[in-house]
């Protein structure tokens, strides 16, 4: 595993977790993009699908779902 691929801080990740617990889809998108501009897209991948997502309750997990498909899927690729 590359530097950037290892697991980031809990201060790194609990906004994140705080956004989608709020129901902040705005505040969610802008730590994304933060995220990824920080670590790359490689990181946001490894952190969104090993550490943030399988965290997830089944009803912010199902928010996140709803709210993605509203706005149309974006690659995070395009967000940075």
């Amino acid at each position: 595993m590359t530097e950037t691929l290892t697991v980031k801080p809990i201060s790194v990740v609990a906004p994140i977790f705080t956004a989608i617990g709020n129901r902040n889809w705005e505040e969610f998108e802008r730590l994304e993009a933060d995220f990824v501009n920080q670590y790359g897209v490689e990181a946001w991948e490894y952190e969104f699908n090993f550490r943030i997502k399988p965290a997830l309750d089944k009803d912010s997990d199902r928010w996140l779902l709803i709210k993605w498909c509203e706005t149309g899927i974006v690659s995070v690729k395009d967000i940075a």
